[in-house]
């Protein structure tokens, strides 16, 4: 079958997309908070153990990003003025309300990512996955105060009724369709889907790939030069996705700190996040 949720849009024959004092590029980081079951298997390290229940190995290693590495991680976003855009398991409101108040605290952009990172909606009837979603929304929207616009499925999974679904909900825009370096409008009248980025992403880069700190620092910083060149014409966005238990590693942080001062350190740049992008892009473009 064909892809119905969007229409093919050539990026020459747009117009112009301007962001806010002229920048060329819209920069937002993607925090993803999340909470793992222990008795089900996830993104792993080393696959020779990801089946056994538990497994301490894998588990453990995800485990790292609530109790150290998220901690780590503000403190690098501190130094930059840099705030995050959250992708939240509700879960982790109870579990983790310490991680809510100091995200709050530096007026963080929350968006929802599903109840957990073991569970997908995927195969669950319309019924099912719309009172799904409503306790995934509420849950968060009472945690952090702040009304939820956006949405990343866990693994950025989706079903065919999830737009639609979302938008009910009152949001507005998802970033599971990694297509595009703008955002564009989806056939659910009052969405959008808003960039996000499968390859500069930890998981892949550092767990898929096995690529060392300073590959990551060169990947980041070609990426954002080729999509600054091309700003000049029409604005960008771009995505750097993040996990805590991944790229805040210890001998890691360094490429971070690197990574995230060389596009500080550029004009022309909005540091900004992605429930900002959407709103700007709906108010100019998409009405």
């Amino acid at each position: 079958m064909d892809n119905t949720l969007y229409d093919y849009s050539p990026l020459p024959a747009r117009p112009k997309l301007t962001w806010p004092n002229g920048a060329r590029v819209a920069f937002y980081i993607g925090l993803n908070i999340e909470h793992y079951q222990v008795d089900k298997p996830s993104t792993s390290i080393f696959g020779g153990t990801a089946a056994l229940v538990p497994d301490p190995l894998n588990y453990g290693w995800r485990d790292y990003a609530v109790r150290v590495g998220i901690w780590r991680m503000i403190e690098a976003l501190d130094r930059f003025n840099m705030r995050a855009s959250v992708l939240l398991n509700a879960d982790c409101c109870a579990r983790y309300p310490q991680i809510i108040e100091a995200g709050k605290k530096r007026n963080w952009c929350w968006l929802a990512h599903g109840k957990n990172n073991s569970i997908f909606q995927a195969g669950m009837s319309a019924e099912d996955e719309r009172k799904y979603l409503q306790d995934v929304v509420e849950t968060i929207t009472k945690a952090t105060g702040q009304t939820i616009k956006g949405w990343l499925g866990p693994a950025l999974t989706e079903t065919f009724e999830t737009p639609r679904l979302l938008k009910e909900l009152g949001l507005s825009y998802v970033l599971d369709w990694c297509a595009d370096d703008q955002p564009f409008p989806l056939k659910v009248p009052g969405m959008i889907s808003v960039p996000y980025s499968i390859e500069l992403n930890d998981v892949t880069m550092f767990v898929a790939k096995s690529l060392t700190g300073e590959n990551f620092y060169q990947m980041v910083v070609d990426q954002f030069d080729q999509l600054y060149n091309e700003g000049a014409t029409t604005g960008r966005v771009m995505a750097l996705c993040l996990h805590p238990f991944i790229i805040i590693q210890p001998f890691r942080q360094k490429y971070l700190d690197r990574a995230l001062d060389y596009i500080a350190r550029h004009d022309d740049v909005w540091l900004t996040t992605s429930d900002e992008i959407a709103a700007h892009y709906e108010k100019s473009v998409a009405r």
